[in-house]
């Protein structure tokens, strides 16, 4: 891990999973120059050691392997005197998929990385802003924790999860001056298509599926890359809301972002649940 702050510094420490690419990469660098001291997370080591190259401090964090988990916040902590004033849980995928034709296997990995991993990670560093008395932990979402559509079971599973415990954790923390915000973006230009398309083809037998015909559509759809909504913005639209999180006195429960993730919102507020699941079916169906 570089060493890029000076000891006179005062700036806020932050942790950020998932940095590699798209969300995460665009938030390091940008609260970096906003003079936060950014620790920037990534699975692989090749990435730790370009993330180090382009001036971050970052740490090898995988989700799925709670050692890494355990070794990657000591670094952090104790490059900081053992203080982290904010953690941006990030790092995700997406498994593409019927539910009937996703293996118990594959369905407790997304859990494991888009979930389970977060609150291991979390639960690690409450202690700490406890005993600081004072600390900000933003989860990011998805329009699809609180939405679901076909064939995206297993990351809607793990987002509509991560909503509740969102929640919860706001709640339980309002006495120890530990804010806890969601970030819900809609669709954004990342690397997020790409990798959801590997996980399609490596998890899911697609030629023994019932969904087969409508699966070779989705690999279609999924290798023209994906939504070509011109409401989808760059990842930049997630760091405006993060660093309003972080920086606001009393910030949201929850931040929406782009305007499909507002629209949705909307609808299914004011429309029947019938009339809104049979607009999510249109919706599922005019990608495949």
């Amino acid at each position: 891990m570089t060493d890029t702050a000076t000891t006179s510094s005062p700036s806020r420490s932050i942790l950020i999973t998932g940095c590699s690419t798209g969300i995460g990469h665009a938030c390091a660098h940008g609260l970096k120059a906003r003079g936060w001291r950014v620790f920037a997370a990534a699975r692989k080591a090749e990435d730790v050691a370009r993330l180090c190259g382009e001036g971050l401090e970052a740490v090898r964090i995988d989700y799925t392997d709670a050692d890494s988990i355990g070794t990657g916040l000591a670094e952090v902590l104790q490059a900081t005197g053992g203080r982290l004033d904010a953690l941006f849980n990030n790092g995700a995928y997406g498994q593409p998929g019927a539910l009937e034709d996703i293996t118990p296997e594959v369905m407790r990995l997304q859990m494991e990385t888009n979930f389970l991993g977060w609150h291991d990670l979390t639960r690690r560093v409450i202690p700490i802003m406890r005993a600081q008395g004072s600390g900000r932990i933003v989860n990011c979402g998805s329009v699809l924790g609180f939405i679901a559509m076909k064939y995206r079971g297993p990351y809607t599973a793990s987002k509509y999860a991560l909503e509740g415990y969102s929640e919860t954790l706001r709640l339980e923390l309002h006495d120890a001056g530990i804010h806890v915000s969601l970030i819900d973006p809609g669709p954004i230009g990342t690397n997020f298509t790409k990798n959801a398309t590997d996980a399609f083809r490596n998890n899911v037998a697609i030629e023994e599926s019932v969904f087969a015909v409508k699966y070779r559509r989705r690999l279609e759809f999924l290798n023209s890359g994906g939504s070509k909504s011109r409401f989808k913005l760059g990842p930049e639209a997630v760091l405006d809301k993060l660093v309003h999180a972080l920086d606001s006195r009393n910030p949201k429960v929850r931040y929406k972002v782009t305007l499909p993730t507002h629209g949705l919102s909307f609808l299914k507020r004011i429309l029947p649940s019938r009339t809104f699941l049979a607009l999510l079916r249109r919706l599922s169906d005019a990608e495949t």
